[in-house]
């Protein structure tokens, strides 16, 4: 039987946001960029702002303790004067030996907003398989950190997505986005983005009509990582996902995302879902993007008969600025012929 889903509720001015580093150090390499960051979620969210003992702890401390880390997530659940938590940044996979540490049943008795991207892939996941809505979507330092640099609409969806719970919502592509940043030791850096690119909009790639079902995904890399492991989601848990996946700045090659996609089939995840969703690729040529996509349905349709699975491909929701905060475990709709993708339920109660 499926997981019941949990939400947990929005934020309203004057809560306390807790900001904890469960992945890397970098808050402590580049205090000014995780400064800015903290500063632009106390005025956009109109929130106060708790940092945990590791959230500028070095790289290597954090290396070293993981069960520390896994503290400050668990301490932040049960905190009653939190009522959300942001990851400080991503990281280089270490967040893998956080996962055994987490206390789950704690967050699931303390619902509360959880949101990172690309390494937090980890307990994002682990606690979304348990019930727990979470949030895919920026970090202090990687996001909120650039928010003034980007479009407006990236600040008025962060606000719909956090603090307003409507009963459906509708996806829309950015006019431009933005890959990477200028050199964060440079203090004249802080909060700026490398220049714009104009976004071709989502790529529908295959698929006729409409597909509906709860989301689920997070950084490709990452669920490299863990596969196999305790931590991998049952069979049953795949039944009617709409999938979400993302590939991170060491930016596999597109040969290599194939082997992946080819493990998925192997594995009866494709035979499974809904729709498949994949970001805009971190790095890639336009040739090399042009090759993933051929690569989606090589894989998807050719190799594993899913030539009626829907997949959109070119969305801002992965390793890219600005990003589309997606629920996890929200009920979706992806229209194929209106081109349109939408929640089907408010992620927030």
């Amino acid at each position: 039987m499926e997981a019941r889903v949990i939400k947990p509720a929005g934020l309203v001015e004057g809560d306390t946001v807790a900001v904890v580093s469960a992945c890397g150090g970098a808050a402590a390499a580049y205090p000014h960029i995780f400064r800015n960051g903290i500063k632009n979620i106390r005025e956009l969210l109109q929130v106060n702002v708790k940092e945990y003992p590791t959230t500028r702890m070095s790289r290597e401390y954090l290396h070293k303790h993981p069960e520390k880390r896994a503290k400050d997530v668990n301490d932040a659940f049960l905190d009653p004067e939190v009522k959300a938590i942001i990851s400080s940044v991503g990281g280089d996979g270490d967040s893998i030996r956080v996962m055994g540490h987490i206390d789950v049943d704690a967050a699931l008795s303390n619902p509360k907003i959880f949101m990172g991207m690309s390494d937090p892939t980890t307990i994002i996941t682990l606690l979304n398989q348990a019930g727990l809505v979470t949030f895919y979507g920026p970090a202090v330092m990687t996001g909120f950190s650039q928010m003034k640099s980007l479009p407006d609409e990236f600040s008025v969806h962060v606000r719909e997505m956090l603090t307003n719970s409507k009963p459906t919502y509708a996806y829309r592509p950015y006019d431009v986005y933005f890959s990477g940043y200028p050199e964060w030791t440079y203090k004249k850096n802080t909060g700026k983005v490398n220049a714009p690119k104009k976004n071709s909009g989502w790529h529908w790639i295959q698929g006729d009509g409409i597909a509906r079902g709860r989301l689920f995904g997070g950084c490709a890399d990452m669920f490299e990582m863990f596969k196999g492991s305790r931590f991998w989601p049952e069979d049953r848990f795949w039944k009617d996902r709409i999938f979400f996946l993302e590939t991170s700045e060491n930016n596999p090659p597109p040969g290599l995302v194939r082997d992946w996609l080819r493990n998925y089939g192997l594995m009866g995840v494709l035979d499974e879902i809904r729709a498949l969703l994949v970001a805009i690729p971190y790095n890639y040529t336009a040739a090399q993007e042009c090759d993933l996509e051929r690569i989606l349905v090589d894989v998807v349709s050719d190799e594993y008969g899913r030539d009626d699975l829907p997949i959109v491909a070119h969305m801002e929701f992965g390793h890219t600025d600005p990003m589309l905060i997606l629920p996890l475990g929200i009920e979706a709709e992806i229209d194929c012929r209106k081109r349109t993708f939408r929640l089907l339920e408010q992620p927030l109660r």
